[in-house]
């Protein structure tokens, strides 16, 4: 079986916005010096990391050459985030929502192409997406825990 070009364009947009949402990761984890939030950047960034292996894989299986990098927009993201944490007096908690921002808008983008009625997706693509989507909730859910303990 091979994918569409619909499929593959959207499995390869995924896979650029797990990369730089582990790079995101890094940047944040470096940023923060709470222990407990700092282990779960560390963590995130080790999830992304997996993530984008398992969605280059599943996009090599299926005939496609896999992305290699992170897009333009989440340089600039990153850039931006430096700016703010480098002059505000909480970064931990500025941080912590940028997590949110990020987590909900990447929930976002799994959902519709999970839902997206259009698009035959395998089985073990389906499987993997939701699993992703699913520690992507998780991983929100923590992230306003954390930001409720430090503000």
């Amino acid at each position: 079986m091979k994918y569409s070009e619909k499929i593959s364009n959207r499995l390869n947009n995924l896979l650029t916005r797990t990369y730089d949402a582990e790079k995101g990761y890094k940047l944040a984890q470096d940023k923060v010096d709470n222990p407990t939030v700092k282990k779960f950047l560390a963590d995130k960034v080790q999830q992304r990391y997996n993530f984008g292996h398992e969605l280059k894989k599943e996009i090599q299986t299926f005939g496609e050459l896999p992305e290699k990098g992170g897009s333009i927009k989440g340089d600039l993201h990153r850039t931006w985030m430096n700016f703010t944490t480098t002059f505000t007096s909480d970064d931990t908690e500025r941080i912590l929502e940028e997590v949110e921002r990020g987590e909900k808008a990447s929930l976002e983008e799994y959902n519709e192409i999970i839902n997206d009625d259009d698009m035959a997706l395998a089985p073990s693509t389906e499987n993997m997406l939701k699993k992703h989507r699913n520690e992507i909730k998780e991983a929100l859910n923590n992230a306003k825990t954390y930001e409720e303990a430090v503000s």
